[in-house]
């Protein structure tokens, strides 16, 4: 039984095949890249979201909290700058228009939507790469391999006695582009499946999140409102 010797095979096959097969093994590479750096920055974003909601639920004054977040705001997690942003925009408008308390909480939560969206955006920045390379692959190996059958028949054709022998190494040759193709598709797409599954339970806690200080705002402005109308 003859061994299969890949790099064998790439080096005889026709110019084309053997660029898309670099093409194919560049994606590959470049989608493992992706997948363990996003890995990293998720599970780091889910770490610091887990570790701010402990601080956030302990007691702590929202005001000292606050200050802490602002004391080093160039270098915040994103549950952190959501806080952030809403607890400035609530301070901000409730103190120039006190009586207008449901103002200060919409402009607090569209704070921290936004704040949420630009963080989600940065995370998931590179990550519709790897949906590209999972729905393309197959199709660009697939290309390669017909290119490949193709040269191989024709080459066959202009010899004079046609054998298995000798168009099956061409074949061979060209069958291994689709193999790096389902090679650079399947995990591309398995990582492309993680991280969004990875992505949307972050941003269910954060929607979370939000709702839940939004709420406390809420509480807060109005007993305040409540408190200068009976000074009034």
């Amino acid at each position: 039984m003859t061994e299969m010797n890949v790099l064998d095979l790439f080096l005889k096959a026709s110019l084309l095949v053997k660029l898309i097969m670099l093409v194919l093994v560049f994606f590959s590479v470049v989608s493992w890249t992706i997948f363990i750096q996003k890995t990293r920055l998720l599970n780091a974003a889910i770490l610091d979201t887990e570790a701010f909601e402990d601080k956030f639920w302990s007691g702590i004054e929202l005001s000292h909290l606050y200050q802490q977040s602002l004391s080093r705001r160039d270098s915040l997690s994103c549950s952190e700058q959501i806080f952030y942003s809403g607890f400035k925009e609530f301070a901000s408008l409730h103190r120039a228009n006190s009586y207008a308390p449901e103002a200060a909480v919409d402009g607090a939560a569209r704070a921290m939507r936004i704040a949420m969206n630009r963080g989600l955006e940065l995370l998931e920045n590179r990550i519709p790469f790897l949906g590209t390379v999972g729905s393309i692959s197959p199709y660009i190996g697939l290309f390669g391999t017909v290119w490949g059958i193709m040269h191989a028949f024709i080459a066959l054709g202009t010899a004079k006695q046609a054998t298995l022998q000798m168009v099956a190494p061409g074949i061979a040759e060209a069958l291994i582009a689709t193999a790096i193709g389902l090679f650079a598709a399947i995990p591309a797409v398995m990582a492309y499946n993680r991280l969004n599954q990875q992505m949307n339970q972050l941003e269910r806690n954060y929607d979370n999140f939000i709702e839940e200080f939004v709420a406390i705002l809420h509480r807060q402005a109005f007993a305040r409102g409540d408190s200068k109308k009976q000074e009034r």
